[in-house]
């Protein structure tokens, strides 16, 4: 093996050489989805992780226990993740459909009513596209048919009845290309443009300018055109059309539709919200975000949890910038926040007490904070009493030495503890340093 990359970081009187070696492929993290209080994220190679509750065994990790660390629940070759609030739904390679996680509206589509703890192969093939409501699943085969299981008391499933079902049922033949689940209402997009919506509508998140139809069991088209993306919070809907501009509807008792109101009624038909330059959006429980062409965070409504990451406790109104630059995915969670960054780190914000941030505390964040550092890069972390704590991620089971020395010229390398890396990848320097001389530090993979 060889030195590829020496970096020479200097804090405060602490300098630090860190010899990154070749170590094959890094994995950063390549996709993320959050729902209830679970965070679930892909590696670039394919493997799925997961933290947080999994009362219902969502994780899919054989338990009923929660995790505050991310967990490996598969190796390889998953390409798609959804969350619903207590169950989870995930593609591999193969396009098969695999879920875990609470059933007992059906919401699996095993044909039973019995939650699992571990991944079950549900769909053998061709699934292209998954959402996950609170009781209820979506699906996308690839001839663009839409398919549903699961609860269906509201009309969610859109099949004309309101009859739960434990098994897939076709409820589109075709034309259907993007899907999303809130609570109790689901919302598609057709090939030509345009938006379909069923299910609850209490609060208007159907946008059908109807006060008078609180259920409804048939997709109905809400607009013509030009409609891109759909996000489904638990009572709001969110959608982004061809220029660019971000639309709402529903309910905004926190401010989540960014209009400058509180509606705790709701509003029942679309509402321009951001004129243009928006690229992504994601719906929590009373909180909204979007991306920017710009790589830009923005964000409103609830955020009593600190799920905005802005630093307060206070709801937003109308979009509020949180991070200025470089973010590239988001998802929300009940209650918490998820994105990434272009250099493959992961953030989070938000209610914690179940570990949906990962970050192996229980304790929640009012701002933005770095869950995995990007990889093959090392991470610093001040403590008080002029302390730092190292921390290296690497690629999850390899091992790592750390080597000390008090100069480098010459260079007089002394082997510290061996440390293997955690599951995640990281690995925590425990040597602290001597702020009060230049030590120089360097880490290599060993066999």
């Amino acid at each position: 093996m060889k030195t590829t990359k020496t970096n020479l970081i200097p804090i405060c009187l602490l300098t630090v050489a860190l010899l990154q070696m070749e170590s094959g492929s890094a994995q950063p993290v390549a996709k993320i989805t959050a729902s209830g209080g679970q965070t679930y994220f892909l590696k670039s190679g394919g493997s799925l992780w997961a933290m947080g509750l999994n009362d219902h065994g969502q994780l899919g990790n054989g338990t009923l226990d929660a995790t505050n660390l991310p967990q490996k629940i598969v190796g390889a070759n998953v390409t798609a993740i959804a969350a619903g609030i207590h169950h989870t739904l995930f593609l591999k390679n193969d396009s098969g459909l695999w879920a875990m996680g609470d059933n007992e509206s059906g919401e699996l589509g095993d044909g039973t009513v019995n939650p699992s703890s571990s991944p079950k192969k549900v769909v053998n093939t061709n699934v292209t596209a998954i959402a996950g409501g609170e009781f209820h699943s979506l699906f996308i085969m690839s001839d663009s048919s839409l398919w549903g299981m699961g609860y269906n008391s509201d009309g969610e499933l859109g099949d004309t009845t309101f009859n739960d079902s434990h098994d897939p049922e076709k409820i589109m033949a075709t034309n259907v290309t993007a899907i999303a689940a809130g609570e109790w209402h689901s919302l598609f997009l057709k090939s030509d443009g345009s938006l379909w919506a069923m299910g609850w509508n209490q609060f208007g998140q159907l946008g059908d300018g109807d006060d008078n139809r609180p259920d409804v069991s048939s997709p109905e088209q809400i607009v013509n055109t030009n409609v891109i993306a759909v996000a489904a919070g638990w009572n709001h809907s969110l959608f982004i059309k061809s220029d660019g501009s971000l639309w709402a509807m529903g309910n905004n008792a926190f401010g989540q539709l960014g209009d400058g109101a509180l509606n705790s009624s709701g509003i029942n038909s679309p509402e321009k919200i951001v004129a243009g330059g928006v690229t992504a959006i994601a719906a929590g429980n009373g909180h909204s975000l979007f991306l920017k062409t710009d790589g830009s965070l923005w964000a409103m409504g609830d955020n009593s949890a600190g799920q905005l990451g802005d630093g307060t406790v206070d709801p937003q109104l109308y979009p509020k910038k949180i991070v200025a630059s470089n973010v590239t995915a988001i998802a929300a969670g009940q209650f918490h926040s998820v994105f990434l960054k272009s250099d493959g780190s992961l953030w989070g914000m938000g209610y914690n007490s179940n570990g949906e941030l990962g970050d192996r505390t229980l304790n929640d964040t009012n701002r933005t904070e770095q869950i995995l550092a990007p990889y093959n890069r090392i991470a610093i972390e001040f403590l008080p009493v002029d302390r730092v704590r190292l921390s290296f991620v690497g690629i999850d089971g390899t091992n790592y030495a750390l080597d000390r020395t008090y100069k480098l010229a010459p260079a007089n390398w002394t082997a510290q503890t061996t440390n293997a890396a955690d599951s995640v990848g990281v690995l925590l320097l425990t040597n602290t340093p001597n702020p009060a001389s230049n030590h120089f530090w360097r880490i290599r993979r060993v066999p």
